[in-house]
């Protein structure tokens, strides 16, 4: 199969079609989706020790000789941690491709309007998940290292974490903050069709509180309080300003008219 056949795109006004049909265009997408990942992850393996050493950047930004803390155990943790590493490169640099295939599946269903908002959210959305992550790879994770590290020595312990724990609790950190990002596409979403307005949110602030925070508990790798408000917070920051951007997309009320009283 040629690569632009691979890469071919549905034309959007196809003729309605059976359900079988419409079933293998989803097997074809999800062929199509699961090589482009697989080719991906084979690409960032390749540079599993670049990826490896970049992953490290949070406990070497707090001290540089705190990589020595790390511990390989098992027998095959180099293989295991790098197949691991590559598969999550593998979904980050393959998303653009994987969204293409998703709406090659989905465009020719929706309407021209409805083809704008589905790509504007994605696109917005993808965007929010790469600032949750930086955000949480850069700004809270050297913080959140530094906080155990001290903790630990305050028990009289001294930190020593195998690979396996460290690359694991870095990943789940960083795409749990990059999908607690996604809150807004998900609220603005429901307030464009018309599901949730800004009112209905403020009412039920408290309530989204504490679901914000038992979704945080939920993502998070670890069941302390200190990573819970790390996360929770930010997520119940986005909330208000959902609430915020709700007001301003939804259609403002005519003026009342005034000139049948005043006659």
């Amino acid at each position: 199969m040629s690569l632009g056949k691979f890469l071919r795109y549905r034309e959007l006004r196809d003729s309605p079609k059976p359900f079988l049909e419409h079933l293998e265009d989803l097997r074809t997408m999800v062929i199509r989706m699961a090589v482009v990942v697989f080719v991906a992850m084979g690409a960032a393996f390749f540079f599993r020790s670049a990826i490896a050493r970049f992953v490290q950047a949070p406990l070497l930004a707090v001290d540089p000789s705190r990589a020595d803390n790390l511990q390989s155990l098992g027998v095959a943790d180099s293989m295991t941690i790098s197949l691991q590493l590559s598969f999550y490169a593998g979904l980050v640099f393959s998303f653009p491709v994987l969204l293409y295939f998703l709406a090659e599946f989905v465009m020719p269903a929706l309407s021209p309007r409805e083809r704008r908002v589905v790509m504007v959210a994605a696109l917005i959305g993808f965007g929010l998940f790469l600032a949750g992550a930086a955000f949480a790879f850069f700004g809270v994770l050297p913080g959140t290292l530094e906080f155990f590290f001290r903790d630990a020595q305050s028990m009289n312990w001294r930190p020593t974490w195998t690979v396996g724990e460290y690359y694991s609790f870095v990943t789940q950190f960083t795409l749990g903050f990059g999908l607690a990002f996604e809150l807004p596409v998900v609220v603005l979403a429901l307030v464009k069709m018309g599901l949730l307005g800004h009112a209905q949110m403020r009412a039920t602030r408290p309530y989204a509180v504490v679901v914000i925070f038992l979704l945080a508990a939920v993502i998070t790798p670890t069941t302390d309080v200190f990573t819970l408000l790390l996360m929770g917070g930010p997520m119940v920051l986005l909330y208000e300003a959902c609430i915020w951007i709700a007001k301003r997309m939804e259609p403002k009320e005519p003026p009342a008219d005034l000139s049948g009283d005043a006659a």
